[in-house]
């Protein structure tokens, strides 16, 4: 017994497994490019924390500096004066920022928010 529509059969079967082949394939590429978008935004989120961590420790320092300054100029100006020029509450402010940015208080954005305010007085 002999089965009819060998080619067309042949042509049938060989759609199928070229569509599923294609659909299989396009499968893959498209999790393959999640993957690689995933580990981009990681490693962007990584940058981005690496460089906020090192703007609050250069804040931290430019504050130590400007503490110490504040010590040194303080001791050489009478008592009146040095408690006039309020400048101990500018670093104090800034100390705190610097703090509730590091407890997860604040963001980056609402950070430098913050310091351009106290800074501007």
């Amino acid at each position: 017994m002999r089965r009819r529509g060998g080619l067309v059969r042949a042509a049938a079967t060989t759609a199928v497994v070229a569509g599923t082949a294609t659909a299989v394939s396009g499968r893959v590429a498209r999790r393959q490019e999640r993957k690689y978008q995933e580990g981009q935004q990681e490693t962007m989120m990584q940058d981005a924390t690496i460089q906020s961590q090192q703007e609050i420790a250069d804040l931290q320092s430019q504050v130590s500096s400007l503490q110490s300054q504040q010590v040194r100029n303080s001791a050489m100006m009478p008592p009146a004066a040095a408690q006039s020029m309020g400048g101990t509450d500018v670093m104090s402010q800034l100390q705190q920022l610097v703090d509730m940015t590091q407890a997860g208080m604040l963001s980056e954005e609402e950070f430098q928010s913050a310091k351009a305010s106290v800074l501007a007085g």
